[in-house]
């Protein structure tokens, strides 16, 4: 999802930022109109829409909110009501995103009408309500889904450099990194390349950023 019309770009601090590391769903329903909520990485969300879009092919809405870290650290986001009533569904969504502090996400809520209108207020609180019982899936049972809320962090490279004589070392600190990352982060550090130079060993490496940052402040050249 690239910007336009329906997207803003928003300058935000990066710290306390979360997001997720897989798909999780919901299901509700108010007054028999059913709400199947689907949120999942960004990375995911366009195709994700398209496969509900082909699966529920005669339900009546397929409503999106989305937030995205752009590389120049702003945040994108939009909302989509896809005939809703302008306001009532997707930015009652995007605002939950924003209150919960996600990022690089999107929400797909897909609606089958009950026969019964729920006015303005009530699709207002249907919408995220749809979405926040898909992210309590996320933190009741994640770890065993293989999808949790986790810490946000920009992923990063940098190469690390060692003398022959602590070179062993540096894997180590390498492979320790890596786990406290997957602990922290839900992503390891990897190793991309490894050269030897006249001065000794340098490994390059790519890995949430903060835990890079730590590495390379230990592991760079007069460190």
């Amino acid at each position: 999802m690239s910007a336009g019309p329906n997207t803003v770009l928003r300058t935000v601090s990066r710290t306390g930022l979360r997001t997720l590391t897989g798909e999780v769903s919901a299901e509700t329903e108010e007054k028999k109109s059913r709400f199947l909520a689907f949120v999942v990485p960004h990375a995911r969300f366009a195709d994700r829409l398209a496969e509900l879009r082909a699966e529920h092919p005669k339900a009546n809405h397929h409503v999106t909110a989305f937030r995205a870290m752009r590389p120049d650290g702003r945040i994108e986001e939009g909302a989509k009501d896809d005939g809703e009533p302008s306001g009532t569904s997707g930015m009652p969504i995007l605002r939950l995103l924003i209150g919960e502090g996600l990022v690089d996400v999107g929400a797909i809520v897909v609606r089958y009408f009950g026969g019964t209108k729920l006015g303005t207020g009530g699709l207002a609180r249907a919408y995220p309500g749809a979405v926040k019982a898909a992210l309590e899936t996320a933190a009741a049972d994640g770890a065993v889904a293989g999808s949790r809320l986790q810490d946000w962090s920009r992923v990063t490279r940098a190469s690390l450099t060692a003398g022959f004589a602590r070179a062993s070392a540096l894997e180590h600190a390498i492979s320790l990194a890596s786990e406290a990352a997957v602990g922290e982060f839900g992503q390891p550090v990897q190793v991309l390349d490894r050269r030897f130079t006249e001065n000794g060993a340098i490994v390059d490496v790519e890995g949430p950023e903060a835990v890079v940052e730590t590495l390379l402040h230990d592991w760079s050249l007069g460190a």
